[in-house]
């Protein structure tokens, strides 16, 4: 399907790895010109090169801190000053430590909101005038299937992450009908997060090895296997682009059918 994005310009946030790659590259490849960041300039860098090789747009790599207000201003700056606007934003964020609810500390709590609420927060603040002036503005806030469904060990992401869902909700009908705003829900996706989970377990003897670990989070999945990157960032893709018109404070789940709710 032809999404219609070429040239118009993009920002994805925690975009060097991931979830946040996996949008920038469907977007990048479908001609949009695409700004990705993240803290570690050497990794930025490869993203970088990864993506220019595959792109039909430009790319940009910006380093940031998105839980620093003053990077995020620069971050939305630097790609509008590159592209010379905004027409997408997507927003993901790395996860939060895994943690119960009497090991966390008052200042997890407040670590955790900066990094899952905040960011999105101050990067649509940043970026809402520029997509106002966008013939089809987007925003994309990548979450977690833990806002419908909690998982056990993940207190913060649990807790934390469905304030963006109430943001997105609520900007979807304050924005409408210049700018509109979804979410997608990840469930059990092959990140470098799960890989380093599976791989922690196979050294606590919990699974014998990295593919039976992969079995065994798909065990409860209907489609049998867990997820490919890629497959979250084409829908993100095409939430973003003009053929999803109509979407709009809508809740996706990319997840293989796991959630129950």
């Amino acid at each position: 399907m032809e999404l219609d994005l070429d040239g118009t310009a993009a920002l994805v946030t925690a975009s060097s790895s991931g979830l946040g790659f996996a949008s920038a590259q469907a977007l990048a490849e479908a001609g949009a010109n695409v700004t990705i960041c993240g803290r570690d300039a050497e990794r930025l860098e490869e993203a970088r090169e990864e993506l220019a090789e595959t792109a039909d747009g430009e790319v940009l790599a910006v380093e940031t801190d998105l839980t620093d207000p003053d990077h995020v201003s620069r971050l939305v700056s630097e790609t509008v000053e590159e592209f010379g606007g905004l027409d997408h934003l997507v927003t993901s964020a790395g996860g939060p430590p895994s943690t119960t609810f009497l090991e966390t500390s008052e200042q997890q709590w407040y670590q955790a909101y900066d990094l899952l609420v905040m960011s999105v927060v101050w990067t649509i603040e940043e970026a809402h005038p520029h997509l106002l002036d966008s013939e089809h503005g987007s925003i994309t806030c990548i979450t977690s299937r833990t806002v419908r469904e909690v998982a056990d060990g993940l207190l913060l992401s649990n807790s934390v992450r469905r304030g963006v869902i109430g943001l997105v909700k609520t900007v979807s009908r304050e924005f409408a009908p210049e700018i509109r705003a979804n979410a997608v829900l990840p469930g059990t996706i092959e990140t470098p997060r799960i890989e380093e989970l599976v791989e922690a377990r196979v050294e606590r003897g919990e699974y014998d090895d990295y593919e039976s670990g992969l079995v065994d989070l798909a065990d409860d999945i209907p489609m049998d296997r867990i997820g490919d990157p890629r497959e979250l960032g084409e829908v993100v893709a095409f939430l973003s682009s003009p053929r999803a018109s109509f979407v709009n404070g809508a809740e996706v789940p990319i997840d293989g059918g796991l959630l129950r709710s």
